[in-house]
């Protein structure tokens, strides 16, 4: 999500990740800035991150299409996830990469801008409402799959993926209708509109709302794996009964005592076993969704809203780090999910060796 502002620093360095090769002169004669070694390691780790959010996500998407199993929920989700992160590398990753090399300032017009803007702002929030709404699936699957039928699942699934592409057009296309500003021609700027409320609206819309639904679901999910391992413990059977003592008392032979020990008898159930294993498994592959989710944005986020309100200017430089952190989301996302379902493993295996 594009939020950056243009700084001009005339002659000094312009503060994103890579020098500007043609900065505009401040004063006559000025030469662009030099390539360094720095600038080049950065250019290449930065398209090289382009490229694998981009094949990897439509790898996840491919599969989903090919393998008539995926043709249901949970794949639903995972696909609109994998939709937006393509999005993220095709359309928005590649002119930040020319924005930084051109120093922060925007040189290829206003029409462009604006579709740069929008597919921004739509793809990157929707990407983050798409790890919601898997966090939301995942729990209700957990805590009520008795309820939470095939069909339901279905339903609520494609509710949820309406909503999700539906808030972020509302959110990234706000701004064409005259809620602040995004391009400008004589400081070279193209930036989502920097009008204070549009920047809280965006920020809480797009991070704030789903961090604090994510966070509680995570919640949710271990409170009712901690309650499901302490059932799971005191579901033993045992017998008490009193130990039995037979006496036999004669004068002449000795006494006999016989002990009865009752046995324990514990009883557990194969499929509840199986269960148990594979929700503490999608308990732990959403919690680390989650946990690099929050990691990868919410430093650009937290940057973001100081700016409006605290009157806080976050570096340039930073900035550029926070938002390709943040970008970076995209290609950890599909990573996770497949890393934690054998089944898009055995996918994978199956779709490179028919390659073959």
């Amino acid at each position: 999500m594009q939020l950056l502002s243009v700084e001009t620093l005339g002659g000094m360095s312009n503060g994103s990740f890579l020098p500007s090769s043609n900065h505009s002169a401040v004063h006559s004669g000025s030469r662009s800035a030099p390539v360094t070694v720095f600038s080049v390691l950065t250019f290449t780790l930065l398209a090289m991150l382009v490229v694998a959010t981009f094949v990897w996500n439509v790898l996840v998407l491919a599969t989903i299409l090919r393998v008539r199993t995926f043709h249901r929920v949970p794949h639903n989700l995972v696909a609109s996830m994998a939709m937006s992160d393509v999005m993220v590398a095709a359309l928005v990753m590649p002119l930040s990469l020319v924005h930084e090399l051109s120093g922060q300032r925007w040189r290829l017009g206003r029409a462009l801008c604006l579709l740069w803007v929008s597919c921004d702002v739509l793809c990157c929030t929707a990407s983050i409402w798409n790890v919601t709404a898997i966090a939301l699936d995942r729990y209700w699957s957990i805590t009520r799959h008795l309820e939470y039928t095939l069909k339901t699942r279905k339903r609520i699934s494609n509710v949820m993926i309406a909503l999700t592409w539906m808030l972020s057009a509302i959110i990234s296309l706000a701004p064409l209708f005259g809620w602040g500003e995004t391009y400008s021609e004589e400081n070279m700027a193209c930036q989502v509109s920097q009008e204070p409320s549009y920047t809280i609206f965006s920020t809480f819309g797009a991070f704030y709302l789903p961090l604090g639904v994510v966070l509680f679901v995570y919640w949710k999910i271990y409170k009712a794996a901690k309650f499901r391992i302490g059932s799971r413990k005191s579901n033993s059977i045992i017998p008490v009964t009193e130990n039995v003592e037979v006496k036999e008392v004669s004068r002449r032979q000795p006494q006999v005592v016989f002990a009865l020990h009752p046995p324990t008898v514990t009883f557990q159930a194969d499929s509840e076993t199986w269960r148990e294993q594979k929700e503490r498994r999608a308990a732990l592959m959403v919690g680390i969704l989650i946990g690099v989710f929050v990691l990868c944005w919410i430093p650009f986020f937290l940057a973001e809203l100081a700016t409006p309100l605290f009157s806080c200017q976050v570096p340039p430089f930073w900035k550029s780090v926070f938002l390709w952190l943040g970008y970076s989301n995209s290609f950890f996302n599909p990573l996770i999910y497949t890393a934690f379902n054998k089944n898009y493993n055995d996918a994978f295996r199956n779709l490179f060796s028919r390659q073959r």
